[in-house]
């Protein structure tokens, strides 16, 4: 006789977590194991994909509504939503509308693009084996095989001469030409390159959707370090990179790069060497009133030549 077990093991962990799950009836959103367990997407990343799919079409999701929302910055969100987009689960178009008026559509994707399987493999069926039955089995019946039918060899098909396009006389595209260089100082000044550092570093107090990263700090410092040598002063110079942004800025950094190449201001004249300054008259003492004046010759001030006519 076996003995009784007098408490059966509990199914609970040792460790780790315990769910308590409960279904839901409604106001629920279904997310994949692939982006809530991904190796490669930081937290912030998947928590934002998971607000992403479950607005409702229409919702916008910008860099500021969103950061008006939680308490993330706008340099972290931004980062998120290249991370979704990098990884297929985000992607944002630019659009034209009839006004003229550039707009950014985005569209996301509960399964992400790189991952998606083809439609054209099934999936193997499994097999089930027939179960037997009781009694004598049938014998098989063979087939009787059909009569083959009359091979009829098909005539070759004719393919169509391609129908020439008609010319228009316009001329093929110009390619676009390559983007001039971003300006550089003449000579190189420490001081200069760390006020250009900090003005482009506190762009971000003036306007928050100008936060620039550490690597495109370094690469534009030296185009704005060529407009202080142009005697530029730095609030001018921060003025022309805030003034007049788009409504929808993406990269901020593109934008100050081409602000700073195609606004570069010219250097201003020298004055030429042999330009002599006027020659100012020497001092002299007036022989009427001993009062100091200038003039070429020793003599009378002007008020003693005026006393000097009245009496005439």
């Amino acid at each position: 006789m076996d003995t009784p077990q007098i408490s059966a093991p509990s199914r609970a962990p040792s460790s780790g977590v315990v769910h308590i799950d409960t279904r839901h009836t409604g106001r629920f959103t279904v997310v994949g194991n692939h982006l809530a367990q991904h190796r490669e997407l930081s937290l912030v990343a998947i928590g934002l994909a998971a607000h992403i799919q479950s607005l409702p079409d229409g919702a916008r999701i910008g860099i500021k509504p969103l950061a008006d929302r939680f308490p993330e910055s706008e340099a972290r969100i931004a980062a998120a939503l290249r991370e979704l987009e990098a990884h297929g689960y985000l992607k944002r178009i630019r659009e034209r509308l009839p006004s003229g008026r550039v707009v950014t559509r985005t569209v996301s994707y509960n399964q992400p693009l790189t991952g998606t399987r083809s439609a054209a493999a099934p999936q193997p069926q499994p097999q089930t084996r027939p179960t037997p039955e009781s009694g004598p089995r049938p014998r098989p019946v063979r087939p009787v095989p059909a009569p083959r039918p009359e091979t009829v060899t098909p005539a070759p098909a004719v393919t169509p001469a391609p129908t020439p396009r008609p010319e228009t006389g316009e001329p093929a595209p110009a390619p676009a030409p390559p983007r001039p260089p971003l300006p550089r100082p003449q000579a190189h000044d420490l001081d200069r390159h760390r006020v250009a550092v900090e003005l482009l570093a506190d762009l971000r107090r003036h306007e928050s959707r100008l936060l620039l990263g550490e690597a495109d700090i370094r690469r534009l410092a030296p185009a704005v370090a060529a407009w202080l040598e142009r005697d530029a002063r730095p609030d001018a110079v921060r003025r022309t990179l805030v003034a007049d942004l788009p409504e929808s800025l993406t990269r901020p950094a593109g934008l100050l790069a081409h602000r700073l190449t195609a606004l570069l201001p010219p250097p201003l004249p020298t004055a030429p060497a042999d330009e002599a300054a006027p020659r100012r008259d020497p001092l002299q003492n007036c022989d009427g009133c001993d009062r100091a004046f200038r003039a070429p010759e020793p003599g009378h001030c002007r008020e003693c030549r005026t006393d000097l006519k009245e009496a005439a």
